[in-house]
This record gives structure tokens, sequence and C-alpha cells, in this order.
């Protein structure tokens, strides 16, 4: 069964990178989530003006591989405790945010979060409703495989 998730961590180029990894992604698409202008374009997100993120939406097979897997991931992939952005992306258009569609996402994104805390960890990371996806230029989907380049924006760390 085909579901959808949404993740920002920073750059898009490098969430869509690391969640594209994983076994049961079928695709994955960089765009933007969580404001209110419609069809945002990347020179509108970048102002940091518009209430979106630069996100990835996920779509996988939930028999392959769990919502909280992926979730995981997320966590491990990018620096959840810095604020302000990512790296070195400074803007609300950088933030950790995880976009839930049910419940049960909502609940696994904060129960992971919670281990995250009792580890020591000060988790930077908002869960919110999600709201409508717009995919971005066709120039940002699967960047770093387009341009030949290594994924540099964001940084593997295991923490689960």
């Amino acid at each position: 069964m085909i579901k959808t998730a949404y993740f920002a961590s920073g750059c898009f180029w490098g969430t869509e990178y690391y969640l594209g990894q994983v076994d049961g992604v079928v695709s994955t698409t960089a765009g933007y989530i969580g404001g209110e202008l419609p069809n945002p374009t990347y020179e509108q997100v970048s102002t940091g003006n518009t209430g979106h993120v630069e996100a990835a939406k996920v779509d996988y097979d939930s028999e392959k591989v769990s919502y909280e897997d992926l979730a995981k991931v997320f966590f491990e992939s990018h620096d959840p405790t810095q604020v302000g952005g990512q790296g070195p992306d400074f803007g609300p258009q950088y933030l950790s945010k995880i976009f839930y569609t049910t419940n049960e996402e909502q609940e696994t994104a904060q129960k992971l979060i919670g281990i995250l805390e009792s580890k020591g960890m000060k988790i930077a990371t908002k869960v919110e409703k999600a709201t409508t996806f717009y995919p971005a230029e066709a120039y940002h989907q699967d960047y770093f495989a387009k341009n030949n380049q290594s994924q540099v924006c964001h940084v593997y760390q295991k923490l689960f």
C-alpha cells in the first residue's frame, strides 16, 4: 500500500536525497509546504516571507518500510537540534518540521522526539498538520543525481 509522508529538514535537496535512499520509498518530490501562498515559486519561498518550508514529499510502500523508520531517517539525516535553519542555510524556509496527515503519524513523531529528548537532546523540530504541498521547479527534483554531485548539505548521524 502506497502512503505519503512530508518532511522538512533544511534544504530540500538533502532531505529528498536521504529519504530517497530508503528501501521501500517509491518516489520523492522536492517542494514547499506549510505556507498560505498558493503555488509558490522558489524565489518567493527563498525570501522567508511565505510561511512555506523546503520539504520532501515521500511516497512509500508501507509493507516494506514503516512511517516510523522514515521518521528515524529524517531525524538522523540532519541536526534536529538546530534552531533557525539547517547547516549553512538560515531562515524560516529551512526549519526542521514533520507534517503529519494522521493522528498515528503525529504520535509517532512525538514519540521519537521524546526518545531523543530522553537522551539529552533539545529538539527544535516542530510537528504540524500537513497543508497543501506544492512541487518545486523541475531543476530542484533529484538535484544531486542530475548534477552528479554527492550529498553535502546534510550530515548523517545514528541516533536510534
